[in-house]
């Protein structure tokens, strides 16, 4: 996505200096043996060169019907769920892909909606365009600007976001990955500043086939083959801030050019009458898209590129299938609890009955929405997961995937509990944030998109492949696909042959990068570990504990009878003390207090006991705080010492109804010397005054959102 120069209209002397410099290579050599003249640009200049593309220099023959383009568009928009009046984000690096689509987008907007409502401000209502400049080369800055310039010329809103790359720049090996990470989380704030839940992204037909064969290589199986999906859904990093488990759904992701090839691109930027740029990065055969590129460009024909689509199409149709049981069987199956874990009835599940390829995908479903983790569990690992959930009334435990997986309490086999892996590998992750950071935000897609994701859904559920036409459901590993694939006639010997040669040579180019990637792995996951710390959650902020939990504390002032119900009053005989009116400054729960937050372990349990039946707390209390500030005066006794008790007394009663292996996934407050404050999952708390939450909100829901592979 990095930029190269463009030609505006008050730069076209210089274009045809440029042109004019390389007038030694005509365009029929360069254009010589491809389908498409405008991909010369792409084969002919070097990675070092920025080379300059106007309309005016690759003029067609044959006029370009736009007509067609723009009923294509408008069809794979209502197939989203999308009207014209629907607030709606482009990404936009300046290339031909996103100036196509911007071209399309802003002709389908502006044919929807009447003319005084969509140029009031000089500009069609409910369209952003956004440009990223990642900040790689010196003169990214004012490419950026140019193509904002150009993007505003078309009456489209555009805003530039630049990167910064706090911790460096990414070495070259990892460039593209990075910088598309970046670029995604940049485009995703953006949207949510703007209250614009739907981002439109330009990936096409030709995109699809380099990451076909990328992730053949890969050994991807046919659910990843699928390649990217129609609609997805990106889910920001803040959250919702009442206290309740609300609905999130994060922001819409569109690709309406899955259809496209990139000749079709040039076409719409010519049609369109649109200048664009290409990309000097796109040369390097460093990346392996590029690699892939090149060769598929050298295979062009209308026989290969269409049997190649037929394939991609084919695994979409068995993602489709695949997708639409494994939603089923979450609906049906999995009870997911407010402490944090899940439980999966067996025998509605049936496992038995399930095909390999549905359950696989089920379960990678379930662990990634308790782990919250994005890559689902693969290889041996999966096998081994497969049978133990097959094996009749499971009997033992299970670890994968930063899950631990045991049978349910009570049910003798027939429910699976899965609940997160506190040790797993990875560490604890505490983000903090500040509420008014958001105020007058909504982090959550708006209604309006909640509907489109439904009504797209809806569109989707009509298209749902029958099984006879699922062709790759009984296939166990990606050469298995093109077998398949070519025993249906789908492929032919020759492009058989050919996607097998593409297969094999980036799978060497793959395996002889794998031990470097490797070391730069595990050092990324050591630097990671050792750089994460636990940070201190001061009163009244927010934090996101391992992406599953909405924590925060404040001190109020309430008395003791207020901080209790009236069950809680009775049970404590009579006791009746007064709070400190702005804090307990007598216990360790004091106003300059910042807490700390980590998983529950045994001790807190142990510690729970010890209070509930201790006749003088705040002795015992007393005395943990001179063994750990030792020299220091004790302070006075609490007067909340008895309301201590109490809360552990209840503490304990609602720990019996969570599963002992769930509870070590509950986050707890500490303070700095790692004296425990509160368990507020179970409404523990050492002082009534004390006001903690920890809501469960996962930030990606489980089956991980809406999605479509039509």
């Amino acid at each position: 996505m990095a930029r190269g120069l463009l030609v505006s209209s008050q730069s076209k002397t210089t274009s045809q200096l440029i042109l004019t410099s390389i007038s030694r290579v005509s365009l029929s050599t360069l254009t010589k043996g491809l389908e498409n003249p405008f991909a010369s640009t792409h084969l002919r200049c070097s990675p070092s060169t920025r080379f300059l593309c106007c309309c005016s220099n690759y003029q067609q023959h044959d006029p370009i019907d736009m007509s067609t383009y723009r009923e294509a568009f408008a069809k794979r928009m209502a197939m989203a769920g999308l009207k014209p009046h629907h607030r709606i984000a482009i990404g936009v690096s300046g290339g031909p892909d996103s100036m196509a689509l911007c071209v399309l987008a802003a002709g389908w907007k502006s044919d929807g909606l009447n003319a005084a409502s969509h140029m009031s401000s000089g500009f069609i209502g409910g369209l952003l365009a956004i440009v990223v400049d990642h900040g790689f080369r010196a003169e990214s800055k004012h490419e950026a600007s140019i193509v904002c310039r150009r993007v505003m010329d078309m009456g489209i809103k555009c805003e530039i976001a630049h990167c910064e790359w706090s911790n460096g720049k990414p070495n070259q090996g990892h460039l593209q990955e990075a910088a598309r990470d970046k670029r995604y989380q940049i485009l995703q704030d953006v949207c949510v500043q703007h209250l614009i839940g739907v981002l439109l992204i330009a990936h096409h037909a030709d995109d699809q086939a380099e990451l076909f064969i990328l992730r053949l290589s890969r050994g991807s199986g046919v659910l990843g083959l699928a390649g990217m999906a129609f609609t997805s859904q990106l889910f920001t990093k803040c959250s919702d801030f009442d206290g309740e488990a609300s609905s999130r759904h994060g922001i819409l992701l569109v690709r309406p050019l899955l259809e496209y090839s990139k000749g079709d691109m040039y076409k719409i930027c010519q049609g369109g009458d649109q200048e664009w740029v290409e990309d000097p990065t796109n040369q390097s055969a460093l990346f392996a898209r590029n690699r892939i590129r090149m060769s598929l460009k050298n295979l062009s024909s209308a026989i290969f590129n269409s049997e190649l689509q037929a394939v991609i199409s084919a695994c979409r149709r068995t993602r489709l299938h695949v997708d639409q049981i494994c939603r089923n069987l979450l609906n049906k199956a999995v009870t997911v609890m407010p402490q944090g874990y899940a439980v999966v009835d067996l025998e509605i599940l049936n496992p038995s009955k399930v095909e390999d390829l549905c359950l696989s995908k089920f379960v990678s479903l379930v662990l990634q929405f308790i782990s919250q983790r994005h890559k689902p569990v693969r290889g041996s690992a999966l096998k081994l997961l497969l049978d133990y959930i097959r094996t009749s009334l499971c009997k033992t435990s299970f670890t994968a995937a930063g899950c631990f997986l045991c049978p349910s309490p009570g049910s003798k086999g027939s429910r699976l509990l899965v609940c997160c892996s506190v040790d797993s590998s990875l560490p604890s992750k505490m983000e903090i944030f500040h509420k008014h950071s958001y105020e007058g935000q909504n982090c959550s897609i708006p209604s309006e998109v909640e509907q489109i994701a439904a009504e797209g859904k809806s569109y989707a559920d009509r298209l749902i492949p029958d099984p006879s036409d699922v062709h790759f459901l009984d296939v166990t590993s990606s050469e298995y696909v093109l077998v398949e694939a070519k025993r249906r006639n789908i492929l032919s010997g020759p492009t058989y042959r050919n996607i097998i040669l593409l297969q094999r040579d980036e799978s060497r180019h793959f395996k002889s990068k794998i031990e470097v990637m490797s070391d730069y792995k595990a050092k990324n996951v050591i630097e990671s570990a050792s750089a994460v710390v636990s940070k201190g959650l001061h009163p009244g902020k927010f934090g996101y504990f391992m992406d599953r939990f909405m924590v925060s504390w404040k001190l109020g002032k309430k008395n003791y009878c207020d901080a209790l119900s009236a069950d809680e009053v009775d049970c404590d005989l009579g006791l009746k003390v007064e709070c400190q009116q702005d804090c307990c400054g007598s216990c360790v729960v004091g106003c300059d207090v910042v807490a700390e937050v980590r998983h529950m372990i045994d001790a807190d349990w142990l510690y729970l006991a010890e209070l509930s039946k201790c006749q003088h707390v705040e002795s015992k209390r007393q005395g943990v705080l001179l063994s750990s500030k030792p020299g220091q005066a004790t302070g006075k006794i609490s007067s909340c010492s008895n309301y201590v008790k109490l809360s552990a007394q209840k503490a304990l009663l609602s720990l019996k109804t969570i599963p002992v292996a769930a509870r070590r996934g509950l986050p707890v407050l500490v303070d700095p010397h790692a004296l425990l404050l509160s368990i507020p999952s179970i409404g523990f708390k050492h002082c009534p005054c004390l006001m903690a939450s920890a809501v469960f909100k996962p930030r990606i829901p489980l089956g991980g959102g809406h999605s479509s592979f039509i």
